[in-house]
């Protein structure tokens, strides 16, 4: 795939870091590459760099991000196509994408899982992609060590759900065997590139992000199920940020075959004071649910400032 280089050799200039008190006004370059299923059954990357034109474009979104005034952006490398194998890594992109930004004096947040993995990987039931995406993380700490500010795993719950659960994306699976090791798979990673992260950089700090979900119950026959899924929405968080996990989500996790001594890893607190939480809020985020689990679009909603106070009361981050 060919890469438009910059016109521009100016060697790059550092960026002092940002107080972790300061006000942020960001925005992003959405870089998903989920693989999915097409109706004759052929397997299909969706790669929003390369259907937006930022592959050869990439120098005027980053001149257009700056003309804005935004100083914060949230971007990533391709880590489809940076990750070519285990211990084995394609910088070319990266280096000429987060040299001008660095250059152009913004500051990113290293997006470096946005739905899907390398061929190579396989898709998110692979147990083994775990430790291999904390060495990417760890390496792309090291290759650019003036980056603070990483988003390790982009929304775990969404991709783990339309993944595994609803069958959409990557494994385009529909059961919760296969939901929860994608669940466990995605933590994992996320956690172990954290350490990895730390081991280059120890003032990271980690942009962690997840769609605010809510799921209402129609009626008093669907409470149980609308509650059982109100547990669910919250396994990312939990998991990743050391937290009690809700009621009877453990033995969902051990049912699915997460051991003891998993549950253990996830309980440990890392990187205590460096982690903030960014909560996606769509209009598909809340549902209603009938005693069959039959999901349909709210009507009555409870809405962002409701939902975003339930889970930042439930987080402290």
């Amino acid at each position: 795939m060919p890469f438009r280089r910059a016109d521009d050799p100016t060697a790059p200039s550092a960026i002092s870091p940002l107080p972790a008190h300061a006000f942020m006004f960001c925005t992003g370059l959405e870089s998903s590459y989920p693989t999915i299923r097409t109706p004759d059954g052929r397997i299909k990357r969706v790669d929003e760099y390369e259907k937006t034109g930022h592959y050869m474009r990439w120098q005027e979104d980053f001149h257009l991000v700056r003309e804005l005034g935004i100083p914060f952006l949230r971007y990533g490398p391709p880590y489809h196509l940076a990750h070519v194998g285990p211990g084995h890594y394609d910088w070319s992109f990266s280096d000429i994408t987060m040299d001008e930004l660095r250059r152009l004096g913004i500051t990113p947040i290293a997006d470096l899982c946005h739905f899907g993995v390398p061929d190579w990987v396989g898709d998110f039931q692979n147990p083994d992609w775990a430790p291999h995406f904390a060495e990417f993380a760890g390496a792309f700490a090291r290759r650019y060590p003036w980056v603070r500010y990483y988003t390790p795993v982009n929304e775990i719950f969404v991709c783990a759900q339309f993944s595994a659960l609803l069958g959409w994306w990557n494994e385009c699976l529909r059961s919760e065997d296969a939901f929860v090791r994608a669940m466990r798979n995605l933590c994992m990673a996320h956690e172990l590139a954290i350490e990895a992260i730390l081991g280059e950089r120890p003032d990271a700090i980690f942009v962690q992000s997840e769609s605010i979900e809510h799921f209402h119950a129609m009626g008093g026959a669907s409470r149980a199920e609308a509650d059982r899924l109100n547990a669910i929405k919250f396994l990312s968080l939990d998991l990743t940020l050391g937290r009690e996990l809700a009621p009877g989500m453990a033995g969902l996790l051990h049912r699915h075959g997460v051991p003891a001594h998993e549950l253990s890893f996830f309980r440990e607190c890392r990187a205590v004071g460096q982690r903030w939480l960014g909560l996606d809020y769509y209009a598909t985020c809340e549902h209603r649910v009938a005693s069959t689990g039959r999901r349909t679009s709210a009507v009555g909603r409870r809405g962002l400032r409701s939902l975003a106070r339930e889970y930042h009361e439930r987080y402290r981050v």
